[in-house]
């Protein structure tokens, strides 16, 4: 058994950041609320109006619970570190942070690459677009996204969990699979599998899903030079906000490799920056960038909004209009 466990990891990266802390915690809180609730108002759009439920928005709905998944597992921990002075989590509670924010990757990447399949076949065969997204394709499409990362990153932090740690200080504000095997002892033949597991894992969840969605767009690209102007803004419109989100998402990816890799030279400052930049704003803008750039959910979202505001008014006027009885009294 690993001789970490029960064993409490140390958070050096608050003790630097002095009376900022406040002024953090409020930006984390306003920001960690509004994307929370943004992302269920515009799930519960896509559920309950029935003329969004197409392969587009059903895949939508999937990444925004990874962004949920993500952002949940973090800053309600980070938010309770700022506000005591006990910036530490257990070992095993830093393993579950390590495993659901490796899902929260790994889903975001396999779900922007089913969604730019499924641009790719809107907009290369729209005549066999109903035949080849299929309600079936849908149910095992989302399934493969979901589990494959979900069984994929148990055995890499199973194998993280058995090497003995060294060391009990993270120079970050939350854990992360590489912080912990930096801070682990060297046990040879253990750590060499977790390693090549672990780079296995970032090929397969990150890097071949970055190569079908580009490969996806280079076929799009191909074959919109080929149609008129209108064509052309229609596909643009079409693949825009996902192109949007992708983009951000691998930044944000490239930036997390960076900061993982000189955690050590890096200031508290942008050690702030890079960890929002990781996995509270990917979350804040799949509601945003599709909220305002898609026209269908822009329709949806007001009819909703009209008609809750309407029922509100009609039940908070039925509570203040006097009854009868003392009107005739």
């Amino acid at each position: 058994m690993n001789k970490s466990t029960g064993l409490d990891l140390v958070f050096s990266s608050y003790e630097s950041l002095g009376p900022r802390k406040y002024v953090l915690t409020i930006f984390i809180f306003l920001v960690y609320s509004v994307a929370t609730l943004a992302n269920i108002f515009i799930m519960l759009v896509i559920y309950f109006e029935s003329s969004l439920h197409k392969p587009m928005y059903i895949f939508l709905f999937n990444l925004m619970c990874s962004g949920l998944l993500g952002s949940s597992a973090v800053w309600p921990k980070v938010l309770s570190n700022l506000l005591t002075d006990r910036h530490t989590s257990s070992y095993e509670g830093c393993l579950l942070q390590v495993y659901l924010l490796s899902i929260y990757g790994a889903c975001t990447y396999s779900t922007l690459t089913i969604m730019a399949y499924d641009r790719y076949v809107s907009i290369c065969n729209p005549l066999q677009y109903h035949i080849i997204m299929n309600p079936s394709k849908i149910k095992s499409c989302l399934m493969l996204s979901n589990l494959v990362p979900v069984f994929s990153i148990a055995g890499q932090i199973y194998l993280t969990s058995r090497i003995p740690l060294c060391s009990h200080t993270l120079n970050k504000l939350f854990c992360d699979n590489l912080s912990i095997i930096n801070i682990s002892c060297n046990t040879g033949s253990l750590g060499l599998l977790s390693n090549v597991y672990g780079l296995l894992i970032i090929m397969c969840l990150s890097v071949l899903p970055t190569c079908l969605i580009l490969l996806s767009y280079v076929k799009i690209l191909s074959v919109s030079l080929k149609v008129s102007k209108r064509g052309q803004n229609k596909a643009l419109g079409t693949c825009l906000p996902h192109l949007i989100i992708f983009i951000n998402f691998s930044i944000a990816t490239v930036f997390s490799v960076i900061y993982n890799r000189f955690t050590v030279l890096i200031s508290s400052e942008m050690n702030v920056f890079i960890s929002v930049q990781i996995t509270l704003l990917p979350p804040l803008l799949h509601p945003v960038i599709y909220g305002v750039r898609t026209k269908e959910i822009r329709k949806c979202t007001v009819k909703i909004t009209q008609r809750l505001c309407a029922s509100a008014f009609c039940y908070y006027t039925s509570i203040l209009r006097v009854p009868k009885i003392f009107a005739i009294a």
